[in-house]
């Protein structure tokens, strides 16, 4: 098996040359390893002295493939690489083989996995840990400078895990499972096992933080990992004594039930917990109330990009003035029949106009005004119209942005711009 010590006998490729790609190059580099080249089929103007001359001859050699996160294997240009699977290895699998590290918490679900995991880095600095946080959250987890005495927080998205084969996380935590990224992994069953792999390598002396409602096919798998069912009741029981805005909204409450449980396991007691989360910020762009003024609250959770994403959001409040629209999720559905109360008015941005209206089969007042501008325009016209005592615009889109904007965040940062400019206007 490859180890940290038997690196410089092997022969690696590292396939793609995105954020992560160039991070494992860094970290080759930083440790002497020389033996390895890399492939983009994109970039080629970085790193040209190590580019493979000849592909398929340096597939057919490499020991192993680092692959990173996003490359799909069922488009064309990638067939070649799929019976070269068995060689595949991440960046994550790296940070396991090299164990410079004291602890390891490892977090994935389907929505709200970069949230829980501020949260955690948040509780453990509180409570005098040293506790490093990387991984799909934005920083690649060989950037981070990692010393022996850290409890590392990574997060892994299931692009990581499904090529992954050397990680064993002391505390893994699966926080949840919806439909997400079909279209990558070509089916439900295989983005479900790909996020189960993070308990694969686990020992006994390990512990699998999930759902009561996985327990089956966890032990369908023999997994040896120790498994722990966090409990929403026991959270809900001390939420009330928890002093922060953000966390008092219901939409945190499954993943804190999960944090709650590895705080026990840290021997973090209840009031400690409690008072860590005073100053707790929640991310940019996950349900961000970033302007309150008069009767008016803009919310900006452009990371929505799902319906069940959406739904937490919906659930939250009334008078909603919905912005909805992008490019869907294959197989997302939008169900709105216990929602629809909350909701004032929809406006659908973005190319997949059709899509929304079919939709929306209930009888919700609707508008094409596709794109954010427009949507605003409109909202501040229905809002001055209608005289509520609350108004609540809302962008949760339910999609991805790639047809209108380069990711969630400029995004976003486009619909706040923009509210902050009508709002000095009109309110």
């Amino acid at each position: 098996m490859l180890s940290i010590h038997n690196f410089k006998k092997n022969f690696f490729l590292v396939y793609g040359l995105g954020l992560t790609g160039k991070s494992v190059v860094n970290f080759f580099e930083k440790n002497k390893i020389k033996n390895y080249e890399v492939w983009d089929d994109k970039i080629k103007n970085i790193f040209s002295n190590k580019r493979s001359k000849n592909l398929n001859k340096t597939l057919r050699k490499v020991n192993y493939i680092i692959l990173s996160p996003g490359i799909r294997l069922n488009i064309k240009k990638n067939y070649k690489l799929k019976k070269f699977k068995k060689k595949f290895i991440t960046d994550l699998d790296l940070i396991f083989l090299l164990k410079k590290f004291s602890k390891s918490i490892v977090v994935t679900g389907t929505n709200g996995k970069s949230t829980t995991c501020k949260i955690l880095e948040h509780l453990l600095k509180h409570n005098k840990y040293k506790a490093l946080l990387g991984g799909n959250i934005g920083t690649p987890i060989l950037d981070l400078k990692i010393k022996n005495n850290n409890l590392l927080i990574i997060e892994a998205s299931s692009f990581q895990l499904a090529y992954s084969k050397f990680i064993k996380p002391d505390y893994a935590i699966l926080l949840n499972i919806t439909n997400d990224h079909l279209d990558w992994h070509g089916n439900i069953k295989n983005y479900i096992d790909s996020k189960f792999k993070i308990f694969k390598g686990q020992t006994k002396s390990q512990f699998a933080i999930l759902n009561k409602k996985f327990k089956s096919r966890f032990k369908q798998k023999k997994y040896l990992g120790k498994l722990i069912f966090p409990n929403l009741k026991n959270y809900l029981k001390i939420k009330s004594k928890i002093k922060n805005s953000y966390l008092k909204l219901d939409i945190n409450d499954e993943n804190m039930s999960h944090v709650l449980e590895l705080s026990k396991l840290l021997k973090i007691n209840n009031k400690s917990f409690i008072q860590s989360f005073r100053t707790f910020k929640g991310l940019p762009h996950r349900y961000e109330i970033f302007l309150r003024k008069k009767n008016y609250t803009f919310i900006n959770d452009s990371k929505a990009t799902s319906f069940e994403a959406t739904k937490s959001a919906l659930k939250n409040s009334r008078n909603i003035y919905w912005i909805v629209g992008g490019l869907p999720k294959k197989n997302d559905k939008i169900i709105l029949d216990n929602l629809k109360n909350n909701i004032v008015k929809i406006y659908i941005i973005g190319k997949r106009i059709n899509f929304f209206k079919k939709q929306i089969k209930i009888e919700i007042d609707y508008q094409v005004t596709r794109n954010l501008k427009n949507s605003l325009t409109n909202i501040f016209k229905d809002i001055r119209i209608s005289n509520r005592k609350e108004n609540i615009i809302l962008l949760s889109p339910a999609s991805a942005s790639f047809d209108q904007f380069n990711n969630f965040e400029r995004r976003g940062e486009e619909f706040k711009k923009l509210s902050n400019y009508y709002a000095r206007k009109y309110i």
